[in-house]
């Protein structure tokens, strides 16, 4: 009787849990204005206490906007690593970021804007209060770093070219850029004209008037070779620039410590704050816009007796890291060329000063330089490392990388080289902060898009501190992506997710959706968080959703990243649909309802296989390019064109390739319904390519719809409009409806 109550309890348990798994809703579009990200994160120098970043999506409070507008608002909050409480928000109203802990660990500065420009903030951690606004610079202020001994915080900032040249405390002595200025028919930058603009006076007057059309922005005067930023054509030049100020003599204007018409990517302090290590491109020879190479310089704590460590013709040094005893540096290098993987180096930096010293003394006295400097030990690692953290003791480098669908933490051992991976492919280690035993990471996985952790520093031992989304994912029944693998026609092994739709059923077909991602060195799979909710929504609405990393993608090492050099189309077109093909022979899937879908180099991809194969009923392409040429112009990311085809458009053997790997080459081929969806602000790609597409499809007169996004640049599906994102998720799904319910 006993054993009857026994396996009753046992059936009454697992009905309940069916039940309440059958309650679950499906996720709703709306549900992306639910999803809130865990950013930066940072620790106290005890590894007690963690400050991060939290932004959420609120509905807009500008009284013109609509009910169905919404905004993203960043706070920043506090935790304590134990998990003994919750998270507390240290800020409200207006959005703040950047934090960075005093060294004391009493105040942090962050960054918030405030009369139309970034300024930093001190925030009293001991006796509470209002935030206390540190910078006034008119300028603005980012990216503060405390020095060590906490009287200093060191910031970057921007500053135009024609500020920088009439700024007599930046710039003096009124000098001007050593590099060529390109300008048609004049060497360098005129001084400021005395003569009063007049279009009927002399040349010297008229030049004055069409100088004051152009600030009055009646014209754009375009002689830079990077002329388009994200949203617009910009014919000005800024430089980056880095300042420190007095944590207790604000508002005293800050202290330059870099000068010149050059960028400065990034200046930080020694752990003594003896120096600073600063990483930039300092070629008096060459336009900043022609310069790809990056150094690293060490100078002293006011910017004085720059120094280079390490550079090299044609090569991106980056990224240093100082190790906290100050011996050893880590660092990375590339080539120019964006199809790379930069290498990981680490090595002791007295021996690159000395080797510096023995460089300055041999060119001084003209004899012959001997190097002093030892071999730099490079830690072997065919992926792309990123966010260097030492640990305390010097003995192990902590850093993140994409991998196989994943962004797993890794741990670099200095002495042995051997690197330890902390965790797995299925999640990905976005942001993360190491003390001590005290570490701390935001991860995106497949239950939750965005939550803070902590672990011991073997990644052990986990516990959620926050539960952001997880009270409303509670109650969403989600899609579990089953990951697969296949090798491609050059050896390639090429790994595949397939999502079943919600409420699947055995014996049942579904329509699939194929989504390709973009790049085309992106990668996608569940350690990635862009596509979490996309892919989650078209399970919801009855279809099944495989995507792949096709040869070319980012996360599988240099020669996986090379492989579709000179060739986007064919190849990876192959690699794609054999994931499809896989998909479909489980038998679930629909042959009569496969659509297709993706953004930017997959908008490219998505026109590439629709003028090719006929197989489906509809097809979605996103802020692509179709045809190669007119994309070097019109993109912002031009440089695409030479480092994988080789060349230029006006060079015959480049000429043939680009037609032959656009797809508006195939326009005619195309028959399948298509839509496509461009910002009106995106040139990144440039939006006449999806014009183009359209007319030429209009022309032909096949099924094509055209959808553009006002403001919207390439970002627009990932940070742009809320309203944007939801209408294109929408219209997307209602156009394969259209063909789909056929």
């Amino acid at each position: 009787m006993r054993k009857h109550r026994q396996l009753w309890g046992v059936i009454i348990l697992a009905t309940l849990m069916l039940q309440a798994r059958a309650q679950k809703e499906p996720i709703k579009v709306t549900d992306l204005l639910k999803i809130r990200t865990v950013g930066e994160v940072r620790l106290n120098k005890e590894g007690t206490k963690a400050v991060f970043t939290l932004t959420s999506i609120e509905p807009e409070t500008d009284p013109k906007a609509s009910k169905w507008d919404y905004k993203y608002v960043t706070q920043l909050y506090l935790v304590p690593t134990d998990a003994s409480a919750g998270p507390r928000p240290l800020t409200t109203r207006e959005s703040a970021t950047q934090p960075a802990w005093s060294p004391d660990g009493r105040q942090l500065a962050f960054v918030r804007n405030t009369d139309g420009k970034p300024q930093i903030f001190l925030l009293n951690l001991d006796g509470g209060g209002e935030p206390q606004q540190l910078t006034h610079f008119h300028y603005g202020a980012s990216s503060p770093k405390w020095s060590p001994d906490g009287k200093e915080i060191l910031f970057s900032a921007r500053i135009g070219l024609k500020d920088l040249l009439k700024d007599s405390i930046l710039n003096p002595a009124h000098s001007h850029p050593a590099w060529p200025m390109e300008q048609a028919g004049i060497a360098k930058v005129a001084n400021s004209s005395v003569a009063k603009p007049n279009p009927d006076g002399t040349l010297d007057e008229i030049r004055a008037y069409l100088d004051n059309d152009a600030t009055d922005r009646k014209a754009k005067v375009v002689t830079k070779l990077n002329f388009q930023d994200e949203m617009e054509v910009n014919p000005d030049m800024t430089f980056t620039q880095w300042f420190v100020q007095k944590v207790q003599q604000s508002p005293i204007t800050p202290t330059a410590v870099t000068t010149g018409f050059y960028n400065y990517n990034n200046v930080d302090y020694t752990p003594d704050g003896a120096k600073l290590i600063i990483v930039a491109h300092l070629d008096s020879t060459e336009h900043p816009d022609r310069a790809l190479e990056s150094e690293i310089f060490i100078a002293d704590r006011d910017g004085s007796h720059l120094k280079k460590l390490l550079g090299e013709k044609d090569k991106v040094f980056n990224n240093p890291r100082v190790s906290p005893d100050g011996k050893l540096l880590a660092y990375t290098v590339s080539p120019t060329s964006f199809v790379s993987v930069p290498q990981l180096y680490i090595t002791p930096l007295a021996n690159l000063i000395a080797a510096n010293a023995t460089a300055a003394n041999a060119t001084a006295t003209n004899a012959t330089a001997t190097s002093t400097a030892a071999t730099p030990t490079l830690i072997p690692f065919d992926r792309a490392a990123g966010g260097f953290t030492w640990t305390a003791d010097n003995q192990y480098l902590y850093f993140t990388a994409q991998s196989n669908g994943g962004a797993p933490l890794y741990r670099a051992n200095v002495s042995t080289k051997k690197i330890d991976q902390l965790s797995d492919y299925n999640s990905g280690t976005l942001n993360f902060d190491l003390q001590g035993n005290h570490l701390v990471f935001s991860r995106t996985e497949l239950s939750d898009p965005s939550e803070l952790l902590t672990a011991n520093a073997h990644m052990q031992n986990t516990k959620l501190l926050t539960a952001f989304n997880g009270e409303w994912l509670e109650h969403r029944a989600l899609s579990q992506p089953e990951k697969h693998s296949f090798k491609n026609n050059i050896g390639e092994t090429i790994e595949y997710w397939v999502m079943k739709p919600i409420g699947y059923t055995p014996g049942r077909q579904y329509p699939l959706l194929l989504d390709i991602h973009g790049g085309p060195s992106a990668m996608w799979g569940p350690g990635e968080a862009s596509m979490w909710l996309e892919f989650q929504f078209f399970c919801a609405k009855g279809y099944g959703v495989v995507y792949c990393n096709p040869r070319g993608s980012g996360g599988y090492g240099l020669d996986f990243l090379r492989a579709n050099v000179k060739d986007w189309g064919t190849g990876p077109t192959s690699d794609v649909l054999t994931a499809l093909d896989k998909a479909v022979a489980e038998g679930w899937a629909d042959t009569g309802k496969l659509v297709v879908s993706g953004g930017s180099y997959a908008g490219y991809l998505t026109a590439w296989i629709v003028g090719h194969d006929h197989r489906f009923k509809a097809a979605c392409a996103q802020r692509g390019v179709y045809d190669l040429a007119t994309f070097f112009g019109e993109g912002n990311a031009w440089r695409l064109v030479p480092n994988y085809f080789g060349g230029y458009p006006w060079e015959p053997e480049t000429k043939a390739i680009l037609q032959e790997e656009s797809p508006i080459t195939y326009v005619a081929g195309i028959t399948t319904p298509l839509i496509i969806f461009h910002g009106e602000n995106d040139r990144r790609t440039g939006f006449v390519q999806g014009e183009m597409l359209y007319r030429s499809l209009k022309v032909l007169g096949r099924p094509v719809e055209y959808v553009r996004h006002p403001g919207a640049t390439h970002e627009i599906t990932r940070s742009g409009d809320n309203r944007q994102r939801i209408d294109q998720m929408l219209r997307t799904w209602e156009f394969f409806e259209r063909y789909i319910q056929h």
